[in-house]
């Protein structure tokens, strides 16, 4: 539930209206029972309102979850688990009903948009259960028919709003304190009514500030508790039924406690709180702030905030500055808003991102944080066998799987979207071609991930409803390209390690990629409307030599000072070879062989130093027509072999004379930086005297 409006009049003449309420005395015990009775209830309570009759004691018992407290509650009830029932079948019966004849009578298309709005009718009666399900799935336009949509859209803050004298003896039972003690001035109506509560506007009478005033609505936790236990009861015998591996009840039981959470303001307070303190410094990310004195478990009173929904505004820059923050939620912190639909991410007037409400917030532990870069970064790359065992890693296979059947199934499903490349992969899409395999394979969805995926699947419908060509994997694999080159994880780098070097062959295409990805991730001081462009080949070689200069990125800066002297060391044996073979033609030797210093690793090492050249000398450079250092072709006779060298040593100095035009910036870097570039030559010198003397000291005694 959001505490911004639409279209919100403005704070001074909001606060000026004569309408504002003030209570002098708390409501009547005969207005408060009219209230809970349903006799002036709205559609929301009159279906569910018969779940107030439990006992304060019960009520009590329901403040956490407990599948087996909630189970033991109403095996005494039984009644009003079959009444429930019934309502539940009868009321989806008709709908589906009307569906079907519908469809006989060919008026389905016609009728449409009626039967869209008879379904979010149908939800509001049945209760928040009901209506959170389908909030869980109203932000996915490539999903949802645009009818649905439209309505379901509603469910997340026009909720017919419960009585305000309940609301207001509420706040004044939960704070201890009269309603004009705490408020100068208070809305006589909810600006705000959602399934779980309401919100009113309220100025503090001791500070003056305005605030947003949350009210839970009565009785919740016992209406969620039904549906849950019979949700639960549902799951068990649909895994029963259709053989799943994954624990159903288990993914229930994770949604119903992060739902039982969310119940409690307490520790909503503090979720935000901490989500403001790990992300409110972000550049454009707003959090407003929470009053825990005047908080407890059913209200909550946090900054007032105004603006526009997210997906209403169309701001794609916004969208980018929420993907920043989401994936600096999963992969840098672990703690995430796991509940990012429309009415919960908003553009405020000044241009920020607003987060609100963070009573559904997920924990994303570091090995599962890594097994999930791993997993991106295999699926880019195309390594579909790392890739299934990334799924036994995460949970989603048991270890026992046939990985090579699984490494097949998946090249498969992902060979065509990876091929479109990184920037072109959808998260919808890759869930939606997975279907068939995790029903084959048995994948198990387990509980700490399903609010994963629901939020990077909710972001990505966002952003969709911005721009339909939106890509969230392909605007977050920089991130995760920058992180797999700079994080000091031992398990990310035996993962990096892995992926650029194949049988002990460096593969510098994957380096140049992860590089290219990583220099497209925004940080948060670069979150600006405009891109560099992409043929400043300085500020590209800058960059590069700013990040392997630094300590984040020392893991990388040892493997290019690694592979540049193995490239040195054979464009040393390389050169004396075509000094031996121009000797040989000047000076004839009868009976003379041709005969190379350099091996075929050698070759590879001489290939790849032409490559980091490239990459170094910057975009220009790598459009040459150079396709043999590639490694698509490799002469396998000695005169290719030779005409192969020739080339790579007639290039050198071209690149050679870039390389040290772009070393022209060193005086721009920091001075710290300055000093570790002074220390490289002396250690890539020590590097090639080590290989130098292993090949002599190896071709002497072998």
């Amino acid at each position: 539930m959001h505490l911004l409006l639409h279209s919100p009049p403005p704070i001074h003449s909001f606060l000026a209206t004569p309408k504002l309420r003030f209570r002098s005395k708390p409501p009547t015990q005969r207005a408060i029972l009219r209230a809970t009775a349903g006799l002036d209830a709205d559609s929301f309570t009159k279906k569910s309102g018969y779940l107030f009759r439990l006992s304060a004691l019960e009520a009590e018992s329901l403040l956490d979850y407990s599948p087996f407290r909630i189970a033991a509650i109403y095996r005494r009830k039984p009644l009003i688990l079959l009444a429930r029932l019934i309502q539940i079948a009868t009321t989806f019966g008709k709908w589906f009903g009307v569906r079907y004849i519908d469809n006989l009578m060919e008026r389905s298309d016609q009728m449409f948009k009626v039967r869209a709005a008879e379904l979010r009718k149908i939800l509001v009666e049945l209760g928040p259960a009901y209506i959170k399900i389908a909030q869980a799935v109203s932000s996915r336009p490539d999903l949802i028919p645009q009818s649905y949509l439209d309505e379901l859209s509603l469910l997340q803050d026009r909720i017919t709003p419960f009585s305000t004298e309940v609301a207001l003896d509420t706040i004044e039972k939960e704070l201890g304190l009269r309603i004009d003690e705490l408020f100068s001035e208070i809305s006589p109506e909810p600006v705000a009514a959602a399934s779980l509560g309401q919100v009113y506007q309220a100025r503090l009478r001791r500070s003056g500030q305005i605030v947003a005033v949350k009210v839970q609505r009565p009785g919740v936790q016992a209406a969620v508790s039904i549906d849950i236990l019979i949700l639960r009861f549902l799951a068990g015998v649909v895994k029963k039924a259709g053989k799943f591996n994954t624990d159903l009840q288990a993914v229930v039981d994770e949604w119903a406690s992060s739902l039982f959470r969310e119940m409690d303001y307490k520790k909503e307070a503090n979720n935000g709180l901490k989500f403001r303190r790990l992300y409110g410094g972000i550049k454009d990310v707003f959090v407003p702030n929470i009053y825990m004195e005047h908080t407890t478990r059913r209200v909550l009173v946090m900054e007032w905030v105004e603006g526009q929904k997210l997906s209403e505004v169309k701001d794609l820059y916004l969208v980018e500055v929420g993907v920043y923050c989401s994936f600096n939620q999963l992969l840098e912190n672990g703690f995430y808003h796991a509940d990012p639909h429309p009415g919960n991410l908003f553009r405020t007037y000044d241009g920020k991102l607003a987060y609100i409400d963070f009573g559904m917030m997920g924990e994303f532990k570091q090995e599962f944080r890594d097994g999930f870069i791993e997993a991106c970064l295999h699926l880019v790359n195309r390594d579909f066998d790392a890739l299934s065992k990334d799924f036994v890693t995460l949970g989603l296979l048991p270890p026992t799987v046939e990985k090579v059947a699984v490494t097949k199934a998946l090249t498969g499903v992902f060979q065509d979207a990876v091929a479109k490349g990184v920037r072109n992969i959808s998260f919808g899409d890759l869930l939606g071609n997975l279907g068939s395999t995790m029903y084959k394979f048995k994948f198990r969805i387990p509980s700490y991930f399903s609010l994963v995926i629901r939020s990077l699947a909710v972001l990505e419908g966002i952003a969709i409803s911005s721009d339909p060509n939106y890509k969230v994997l392909g605007s977050t694999y920089p991130w995760i390209a920058k992180k797999v080159l700079t994080d000091s994880s031992p398990q990310l780098k035996s993962s990096l390690q892995a992926l650029l070097y194949k049988d002990g062959a460096f593969r510098i295409d994957r380096l140049e990629s992860l590089l290219t990805e990583s220099l497209r991730a925004r940080t948060e001081k670069a979150l600006i409307k405009t891109q560099r462009e992409e043929g400043d080949s300085r500020a590209v070689f800058k960059e590069i030599l700013s990040f392997a200069l630094k300590e984040k990125g020392s893991f990388v800066r040892e493997i290019l000072i690694e592979e540049f002297a193995k490239g040195l060391d054979a464009l040393g044996l390389a050169t004396l070879d075509s000094l031996t073979s121009v000797a040989t033609t000047i000076i004839p030797v009868t009976g003379s062989t041709s005969f190379s210093l350099m091996s075929k690793e050698d070759m590879i090492n001489l290939r790849t130093l032409q490559r980091l050249m490239f990459l170094m000398a910057g975009p220009e450079s790598n459009k040459k027509p150079f396709e043999e250092i590639n490694g698509v072709s490799s002469p396998n006779n000695k005169q290719g072999a030779y005409q192969e060298k020739s080339s790579l040593l007639s290039y050198q100095p071209a690149v050679v004379s870039e390389i040290l035009a772009m070393f022209s910036i060193i005086p721009e870097l920091p001075p710290e930086l300055q000093q570790q570039l002074l220390r490289l030559p002396a250690d890539l010198a020590q590097r090639l005297i080590s290989r130098a003397s292993a090949r002599t000291i190896q071709r002497i005694f072998l």
